[in-house]
């Protein structure tokens, strides 16, 4: 059954990360009040949180606790316990329930379940163990990546096998358990598709970013992609068909390779609002962190429309210091912070959107700032 959460009505938060607090500060907006469920005293979602529980994510009394003082609740992050999470289902209201993510924590059940949405992916393998993988690496073409099943992100959990010869190098990937071995894509640029449906069932796709990555992370989402318009139309119907076949509620991101005909392959999902979409804080009439609240409180949802074009760059640990000293040269950038306590070198702190009329100007001007070297 579905319900339509309203202002002064609480919305419970699995998870105190950044996403977390976007969500909590879009939902204060309007008139919400946030209940928090995370493991540190002083998340960035636990500082602007009308409730902290400070407690393991599976700690089964916690979680009612957070059912108790919550009106419906949401999760930032997919790393969560899944039985608890049904738990949780069966005694509060959890519109986007706990199958999605028990899908997206495992890589092998993802890919059954994009090509079951008969959306193109890479051609992969199943391999349970280092000598399964010996024995059936023949059936792809090198060079090939070999993921863990569970767990990795941001470039963990995986390694690209170039020969025969470097086969061993993923031996250590299965101490894990299952792996999946994926053919290795000569793609033109990743866009990630952030989707967006209802209790209603009612979706919106937010205007298509490009992405690019150093070191396994993202560090720049580029809108509108600079791809054409029969490739937008493409990545929205996969997501769109994904979406629809999961029967999804909240938020999912898709991430896809563009291939050199503009032709897309889905690589991974994220069922929740994602880096890549942080842009739309400023350059969208309506932020993927907002049309999320919408989404679980059963609230119609807003047809995006983008303002302007834009660039999102991360701002790892090593990047805070020279940014906040240069913040006066840049005042058409909008600088978020995310309030964590410690600016570790690697560690997402925050990031900065800059909402331009000329893309290529922009990029140049992020590089001679000195603040993001190469």
């Amino acid at each position: 059954m579905t319900r339509t959460i309203l202002p002064g009505q609480t919305i419970g938060i699995i998870g105190g990360g950044q996403l977390g607090r976007m969500m909590a500060l879009a939902a204060k907006e309007a008139g919400f009040k946030i209940a928090v469920l995370d493991p540190a005293m002083d998340s960035p979602t636990g500082q602007v949180a009308d409730v902290q529980i400070v407690a393991p994510f599976d700690d089964a009394q916690a979680l009612e606790e957070l059912a108790e003082v919550s009106d419906v609740i949401t999760y930032e992050f997919e790393n969560i316990d899944v039985d608890g999470l049904r738990h949780l289902a069966e005694i509060a209201y959890v519109p986007q329930g706990a199958e999605l993510i028990g899908i997206t924590q495992n890589r092998i059940i993802e890919k059954k379940a994009i090509r079951a949405a008969g959306v193109p992916i890479a051609d992969y393998i199943e391999v349970s163990s280092f000598e399964q993988l010996q024995e059936k690496a023949g059936q792809l073409d090198y060079p090939f990546v070999v993921k863990t099943a569970r767990g990795g992100y941001d470039g963990k959990g995986q390694q690209i096998v170039k020969n025969a010869e470097r086969l061993k190098e993923t031996e250590a990937l299965f101490h894990s358990g299952d792996c999946v071995a994926e053919a290795f894509i000569d793609f033109t640029m990743e866009i990630s598709v952030v989707i967006q449906r209802n209790t209603l069932g009612e979706t919106a796709i937010l205007p298509i970013g490009e992405n690019v990555h150093k070191d396994h992370i993202l560090h720049q989402t580029i809108v509108p992609a600079r791809v054409d318009e029969e490739t937008i139309r493409k990545a929205q119907e996969a997501a769109q068909a994904i979406a629809e076949h999961l029967q999804m509620v909240g938020t999912l991101a898709v991430e896809m390779f563009v291939l050199p005909d503009g032709e897309i392959l889905v690589n991974e999902l994220a069922p929740r609002p994602h880096n890549s979409g942080h842009y739309s804080i400023e350059a969208t009439n309506i932020s993927q962190f907002h049309q999320h609240i919408r989404a679980i409180c059963g609230w119609p949802l807003r047809k995006p429309k983008l303002w302007s074009s834009a660039v999102m760059v991360n701002v790892l640990g090593e990047h805070v210091a020279p940014l906040t000293t240069k913040i006066a040269q840049y005042p058409d950038w909008s600088i978020h912070l995310y309030g964590k306590d410690e600016a570790k070198h690697k560690r997402k702190m925050g990031h900065v959107t800059i909402l331009t009329d000329d893309i290529n100007e922009t990029l140049n001007e992020i590089d001679a700032s000195g603040i993001w070297p190469e």
